[in-house]
């Protein structure tokens, strides 16, 4: 193990200790105001890991869209979440659901965590903050765990605040299969 990878370690076991006792479950679910369901999702455009450079919700115009914000790449509960989404994704991808990740870590951080981890969907870099406060999903410094799906249109159709890392991704599978099927 590099010793970068150490230190990013050792910062993500702490970050997570902090969390759990500094931030109360509904603090860790409100985030910000919310975006409508049925309202336009706001649009954005940030870096990636997988070499496009930057991706923009409108590249997926035509699908549907999975939007999950994370806290931190190497966190134990986010390291679940990104696990079972990579599980399932050929279910998504069988549902013409394109999933994308978003936390405040840098494009390097998520390469890594890729890697680490063996995801094939994109991980996109909002280090400023900007998107995650656009979606109500932002806590001071770190995106909070919230996941948004978003029709073909656009469209916000659904949201999911706090999520529970181990059954989240068969949540909104359920979800989008209902939603689907109603449109």
């Amino acid at each position: 193990m590099s010793r970068r990878h150490l230190l990013k370690l050792i910062f993500s076991l702490c970050f997570a200790v902090l969390s759990v006792f500094s931030v109360s479950p509904s603090a860790q679910a409100m985030g910000g105001p919310q975006i409508p369901i049925g309202d336009p999702a706001p649009e954005f455009t940030l870096p990636t890991n997988t070499g496009d450079g930057e991706i923009s919700l409108s590249d997926y115009r035509g699908q549907w869209v999975v939007v999950y914000f994370y806290p931190k790449d190497f966190t134990s509960g986010c390291t679940l979440e990104a696990q079972r989404f990579q599980k399932d994704l050929p279910e998504y991808i069988s549902r013409n659901t394109q999933i994308l990740g978003i936390s405040a870590d840098d494009v390097d951080s998520h390469a890594e965590f890729c890697d680490s981890e063996g995801l094939k969907f994109p991980l996109l870099s909002d280090t400023d903050g900007s998107v995650s406060k656009a979606y109500g999903s932002w806590m001071g410094y770190v995106s909070l765990r919230h996941t948004y799906i978003i029709d073909p249109n656009g469209i916000m159709q659904e949201r999911f605040l706090g999520v529970r890392p181990v059954i989240h991704s068969q949540e909104v599978l359920a979800r989008l299969d209902e939603l689907q099927a109603a449109s």
